[in-house]
């Protein structure tokens, strides 16, 4: 089976409601990879707001002229990935990678009659959730609303948002999330790499008593021996990865004390290969991988994985609840844990009627 062409384009899917900082948006890049066969594979790549258009060229430019003629297989990540070395080994042109590596790991489920997850390799039938929201900005009531559907869905584990700059509203929000939740279900904290080292330390101190079960990103990303100091003056575990991109930057992030749950972004590593490459060097660390976003795909990706933490059910952020799917993916979250029966392939049909970025309004 070959490649007889590559596509991509950027598409807006406008949120339902702003997350922090203003983001209005997520732009998604569909790829679709056709072959010989009569076989056609659909990845994505994702982008909040920024380099969807960069992407799709990058797709449309750089890789297809590599692949139209090669055998249709996700064994062509390394060998892409060194074609577009000169553009960079990370940031887009991992991104654009990650949408080729989805579609060509779609092909072939879709040639060997079988679902992603069981091409992969299903480990189990569900893993847990956990209800997630990016709600830093949400006024107090609109935050215990969120939270209440998150427990009314039967989520046992949730997470917030942290990092105001008045620390008294941080330690407000999350005791009033805690009081609401209970101590029978986990609570998360996410700082969005707001913190400095001080700060963080004041922070932590301050949230302690409310037992978060981790905290995620509470200095900038790339800054790892920062997050070394900032671990010898707290007890509260660390959740990074989402902006890390390489197996390397895993396993340096392991060995300086700092992952105790990782969460890869499948689109920002560069698709399913490295991904899963990922999570086997974190099983051998013993260190459990929570997904980044992406439900529909991590759902489907967290039942294959040898060690696996939850997965994130983001609030009305799902390509389902943004209406950019044409029928349901077969990718279920009921009562906090999700479950993956797709058909062949990932079960990831993108609707026809999504507004191109290049369309959208500014």
């Amino acid at each position: 089976m070959r490649v007889t062409e590559v596509g991509a384009r950027a598409f807006r899917l406008p949120l339902h409601r702003s997350w922090d900082g203003g983001v209005d948006r997520n732009d998604v890049v569909v790829v679709r990879v056709s072959t010989d066969a009569g076989l056609v594979g659909t990845g994505f790549a994702w982008t909040p707001l920024i380099g969807a258009r960069a992407v799709a060229a990058l797709v449309n430019d750089d890789v297809r002229p590599a692949l139209v003629g090669q055998r249709a297989h996700p064994a062509r990540w390394e060998e892409l990935r060194w074609h577009l070395r000169e553009a960079g080994t990370s940031g887009l042109t991992l991104m654009a990678l990650a949408g080729v590596d989805i579609a060509l790991w779609d092909l072939s489920a879709r040639a060997a009659g079988m679902s992603l997850v069981d091409l992969v390799g299903r480990r189990r039938e569900s893993v847990p959730a956990y209800g997630s929201g990016v709600n830093l900005d949400y006024p107090l009531e609109d935050l215990l609303e969120q939270v209440r559907g998150w427990v009314q869905a039967g989520h046992s584990a949730v997470k917030m948002k942290v990092g105001s700059s008045d620390l008294a509203r941080d330690v407000e929000r999350v005791g009033a999330v805690r009081e609401l939740v209970g101590s029978e279900r986990l609570l998360m904290v996410d700082a969005n790499q707001r913190w400095d080292v001080p700060r963080a330390v004041r922070a932590l101190e301050a949230l302690e008593d409310l037992d978060p079960h981790f905290v995620e990103e509470p200095l900038p990303a790339e800054d790892l021996e920062a997050h070394a100091r900032l671990r010898e003056r707290t007890r509260i575990p660390f959740a990074v990865g989402e902006n890390l991109r390489t197996v390397a930057e895993f396993e340096r992030a392991v060995e300086l004390g700092v992952c105790d749950v990782a969460q890869p972004n499948v689109v920002r590593v560069g698709g399913i290969t490295p991904f899963l490459r990922i999570a086997e060097s974190m099983a051998r660390r013993g260190v459990p991988v929570a997904p980044h976003l992406l439900p529909e795909l991590s759902g489907q990706l967290a039942l294959c994985l040898p060690r696996v933490a939850m997965v994130e059910d983001i609030d009305r952020a799902s390509f389902a609840a943004l209406g950019a799917l044409a029928r349901p993916s077969g990718v279920e979250f009921d009562r906090g844990r999700v479950s993956a029966e797709t058909g062949h392939g990932h079960g990831l049909v993108f609707t026809d009627t999504l507004t191109p970025v290049a369309d959208a309004s500014p």
